[in-house]
Formats: C-alpha cells, sequence, structure tokens
C-alpha cells in the first residue's frame, strides 16, 4: 500500500509520518512492556500448582483501548493472566494488576500533570480538548467532564493536604522555623510547636528596611545589612547591628527599629552548625520550590475560584512542600 507524503512529512490522511511513527514505536514498546510484566509474574509463580496443574497462567487479552500518552494516543491489548490462587486471609481469589497499565488507565501521569498547568494558564475547560487535539491528535480520554472532575479531585487532595495532622502522623517540632514577617505563621507555630525556635528571613528583612530608606542611603545600608548577615560570629553580628542603628537611627529610625527590634530573631541561625547557615537565614529552600508556580500564576487569567485555583496550585506544584526538610540536622520548617 502507497503512502501520500506531502513536502512538510503530512501523509495525505493529515497527520504527520514523523508523529505516526512515533507513536507505533510507543505502542509497540508498551506492548513488549506488558508482555514482559507477564511473563516475569508468570515465571515467579510457575511452582505454584494443583492437581490439575499450574494455579498462574496466561488467559488470552482484554479488550483493545485507547491511552493518551505524550506520544499521542496509542491502541493496546494488555494480556489477562488466570490467577487461581485464594487468599488465606480473605478467601478471596488473587489477581493479577498490572503495574505499567492499571486497569482505570486512560492517559499517562505525564498528561495528567499538564492539565492543571493549562488551566493555570488561563484555558478552560471546554477549550481542553481542542488545543490538546493540536499535539496529540484526538480527544481521547479528555472530555470537558473529565477535565471538570479532575478539578474535583485536585480540590479534595488539596483539602485532605490542609487537613492534614502533622503531628499525629509523627512529624516532631521543628528545630528551627524560618519565615518572613507573616503573622499568622509564627502565631500558628507558637500554638503547635511552642519548643521550636524562630528565624527571620533575611531576604525579606532586608528589602523591608530598604524601603524605609532613601535610595540614596541605600547602597551603604544594604552593605551594612550584609555585614550582620554575613558575620563570622554572633558577636560580629551584634556589633554590626549596633553599628548600624548608629548609622541610620536618628535620621531613619523606622529603618533602624526594623533590625533592633527582631534582633533575636535575626541572629538565631548562629545557634547551629556554620555549615547550614547559608540555608537557614533566609526562606529561599522552600521559595524556589514553589518559584516556577508563582511564575505561572503570575500570567494566568480566569483561573476560576479561588478553591479552583489553589487546586491547581497545589497540584501543579505536586504537593512538594517538604523539599526543604531537614537542612538543619533535624527537622526544618520555612515559610
Amino acid at each position: 500500500m502507497l503512502t501520500v507524503v506531502n513536502a512538510d512529512g503530512a501523509t495525505s490522511g493529515g497527520s504527520s509520518l514523523l508523529d505516526d511513527i512515533v507513536r507505533e514505536g510507543a505502542r509497540r514498546m508498551l506492548a513488549a512492556a506488558l508482555e514482559a510484566e507477564v511473563t516475569a509474574y508468570i515465571a515467579e509463580l510457575v511452582d505454584e500448582r494443583d492437581q490439575r496443574g499450574r494455579l498462574v497462567v496466561r488467559n488470552g487479552y482484554h479488550q483493545p483501548r485507547e491511552v493518551t500518552t505524550a506520544a499521542g494516543v496509542v491502541e493496546v491489548k494488555a494480556q489477562r493472566v488466570n490467577d487461581k490462587r485464594v487468599d488465606a486471609d480473605t478467601g478471596e481469589r488473587k489477581r493479577f494488576s498490572s503495574a505499567i497499565l492499571p486497569p482505570w488507565c486512560r492517559k499517562s501521569p505525564k498528561i495528567s500533570e499538564v492539565l492543571p498547568l493549562l488551566s493555570l494558564h488561563g484555558l478552560s475547560s471546554g477549550d481542553f480538548v481542542p488545543a490538546l487535539e493540536q499535539f496529540l491528535g484526538t480527544a481521547a480520554g479528555l472530555s470537558p467532564a473529565t477535565v471538570n472532575r479532575l478539578t474535583q479531585q485536585w480540590q479534595a487532595d488539596h483539602t485532605a493536604f490542609l487537613d492534614r495532622d502533622c503531628a499525629r502522623r509523627g512529624m516532631r517540632a521543628p528545630v528551627l522555623a524560618v519565615g518572613d514577617g507573616a503573622l499568622g505563621f509564627w502565631n500558628a507555630l507558637a500554638e503547635v510547636f511552642p519548643a521550636s525556635r524562630h528565624q527571620r528571613c533575611w531576604v525579606h528583612k532586608s528589602a523591608n528596611v530598604l524601603n524605609a530608606l532613601p535610595k540614596s542611603a541605600q547602597p551603604g545600608a544594604r552593605k551594612a545589612l550584609q555585614d550582620i548577615c554575613n558575620a563570622e560570629v554572633r558577636d560580629h553580628a551584634v556589633q554590626a547591628i549596633k553599628t548600624f542603628a548608629w548609622l541610620y537611627g536618628a535620621k531613619f529610625p523606622k529603618a533602624a527599629k526594623k533590625i533592633t527590634d527582631d534582633e533575636a530573631e535575626l541572629l538565631a541561625f548562629f545557634d547551629f552548625s556554620a555549615e547550614h547557615w547559608i540555608h537557614l537565614r533566609t526562606t529561599n529552600p522552600i521559595e524556589s520550590t514553589f518559584a516556577t508556580v508563582r511564575l505561572r500564576t503570575k500570567v494566568t487569567r480566569g483561573a476560576g475560584s479561588r478553591t479552583a485555583a489553589l487546586a491547581m496550585v497545589f497540584e501543579a506544584e505536586g504537593g512538594a512542600v517538604s523539599a526543604s526538610a531537614g537542612s538543619a540536622g533535624g527537622p526544618m520548617t520555612s515559610a
């Protein structure tokens, strides 16, 4: 059979020959992986027998189904396994379940991950299907109703995350909590983990101090703040704070008080090992985790309700709020 290929690589049917090759390759590789998975499962249980023979054998194929992947939509036929073994505890038949392609799977995790990002970029659920058709060649498994169900699931995931009881699940009191001036965080910390030490973020504090100064005074003040933050020992930092107050206290008392009033919280990191200071002085460990989401949300339009937007941000971030745990020789919280 001949296939007419245009100059731009598209076939007479309108699809790209390259994309067709990629999809066919993905289909064959997936089929081979599923075959290997079943073969390994049966081989591991080859000695399981009764009077009538082996208890775990192949049993044909399931009905073909389409799975949406990053390479497009591919049709797969998953193998069936007849597992005659009985669970001694429950009395129920044991079942083979593919880890590669679970029975409910209609799209790869990568496709599911991109959906909240499209929402954050302002794409409505009704626009998902035509938008993804341009890349995947079909909208199989991605109807507006499916997207709405996913949104509801993201909201449920976010609610469960907010309702978790960290202490009940084994979280010990953080040795040190690092944050900006958010009063809600510090009040909650004092209530739940009263023994935790407080460290104010030097990046946020420096910005607040400089905002209280005229531009002409900011270069010198920035250098003075760095002398405090980067002091070799606490005593040098205390002396640098006194110098800052002497230099700027008379003319700019508000700027000076932002440092002197929070001296203990600004210098708490000195009580820990010096190799950890760079991570304890600022909230950068947690800020960097959410940097990508912040960039996305700044350009987002039409994200819907506050609840939906928070759920999409949570799903896009993957719930990765624990990325900075343990950098102080024990549990650390950064906010």
